[in-house]
């Protein structure tokens, strides 16, 4: 037989609900629901990939007249471990906004050529909104799309190389997190103003004569001077250059002459040409970076000749005197010496000087003489004036007995 339980009256049930305990309870509950809806990080409120720019970001965009959502350019260069963004203005050339110290890359100066050599890539990468990665364990990401048309065409590989947070690097350009989270922001935003693509420029080094010089040894100079083209179509315009491949090489702001003929990565280049007047300033530039780079690599070899040479005359000299302390003509014994024993040298022979027959003992200047026992000639005796009295009666070579006629007069 089963037992019913009989209902608890409505206003029963109000009461208990009512009661101050259980809307202590329901309050809390309500606030925890809440705040589980925007949990924060150290790095602020709501989803990572959705944060605005910091502050700081924010009023250089309003200084340098730009708005908030035009598009951006990313410069990187390894050896100075800086990032640079650069937002487009209002009048359509791009500015730098921010320079960011990148925490991290790894590998050394020079391109990267295959997966697992950890090195970062350098060159120039267009980075599309499928590129961007909200989810990264490392933050926030985009993936710089290694490789490109250019690292293809030489058969070279790798993935998942990123610019990224968490200050970790296997061949990517690490940022710390609050740094990614303003790069992320920027790019998210120029996306959202209609940017379909931003580039990044992946440097050795700024590409200035000084920097090139300093590299001139390298086995990528080659590399560099191309990447520095486009380099130097850039600081010219303060517009991102148009970026083409052919003849597995890069060529920037080309046009073709037959309009609809693409290029392609490793065909050989169509007829094209770059606006004239670009075309000028570039050449006016490189002529004059090409004269002073080879100004310095001058004076930078002719001071490792002088070095080579003084070190080639230090070895030389070095060399002599070893030489010299080990020749029969030049050794003396020290065995001998120490003795006071008669030294035998055998000197060169000058022109018209007499050779000692062998076995003839020649006494040297520096030959120790032993001290003559039992008489009072030591060094201290001779030298100092003082002490016992010591009656030297030895007569000095050449003088006699002196002789006198005058007697002292006899004392009073």
């Amino acid at each position: 037989m089963v037992e019913w339980q009989t209902p608890i009256a409505s206003s029963t049930l109000w009461k208990r609900l009512s009661s101050p305990s259980v809307r202590k309870i329901g309050g809390a509950l309500l606030l925890a629901g809440i705040l589980a809806g925007c949990q924060a990080d150290e790095l602020g409120y709501g989803p990572k990939a959705k944060r605005p720019v910091s502050s700081d970001i924010k009023r250089k965009i309003t200084d340098l007249n730009m708005s908030s959502s035009s598009p951006i350019l990313i410069r990187i260069f390894k050896e100075e471990n800086s990032l640079e963004v650069w937002k487009q203005k209002r009048n359509g050339r791009f500015a730098l906004l921010e320079e960011f110290e990148i925490c991290k890359w790894s590998g050394k100066l020079g391109p990267k050529f295959k997966e697992g050599d950890r090195q970062a890539p350098e060159g120039f990468y267009q980075i599309t909104p499928g590129l961007m990665n909200p989810n990264s364990s490392y933050h926030l990401a985009f993936n710089l799309g290694y490789p490109n048309k250019y690292d293809r065409s030489h058969n070279r590989t790798g993935t998942h190389l990123m610019v990224h947070g968490a200050c970790s690097s296997r061949g990517c350009y690490a940022m710390t997190d609050q740094q990614v989270q303003d790069i992320y922001a920027l790019a998210r935003d120029s996306f959202s103003g209609g940017q379909r693509s931003f580039q990044v420029q992946a440097f050795p080094f700024h590409m200035t004569p000084e920097n090139m010089a300093k590299h001139h040894d390298s086995e990528h100079l080659d590399f560099w001077r191309m990447l520095k083209t486009g380099y130097d179509h850039f600081e010219l315009t303060q517009v991102p250059p148009e970026v083409s491949v052919c003849e597995k090489k890069y060529i920037f702001d080309a046009t073709p002459l037959v309009k609809g003929v693409p290029f392609r990565a490793s065909a050989k280049c169509p007829a094209y040409e770059v606006s004239p007047r670009l075309q000028q300033l570039v050449d006016q530039k490189q002529r004059k970076d090409e004269e002073k780079y080879q100004q310095i690599v001058a004076k930078m070899e002719a001071k490792e000749e002088r070095k080579k040479r003084w070190e080639e005359k230090k070895t030389k000299i070095a060399s002599v005197i070893g030489t010299d302390s080990e020749t029969p003509e030049a050794t003396i014994d020290q065995a001998t010496a120490a003795t006071g024993a008669a030294v035998s040298v055998t000197p060169a022979a000058a022109p018209g000087a007499i050779t000692p027959q062998p076995g003839t003992t020649i006494t040297t200047a520096f030959t120790p003489q032993k001290p003559e026992v039992g008489t009072t000639k030591s060094f201290f005796k001779r030298w100092v004036p003082f002490g016992a009295k010591a009656q030297d009666d030895t007569p000095s070579p050449g003088v006699g007995e002196i002789a006198t006629e005058i007697s002292p007069a006899a004392k009073p």
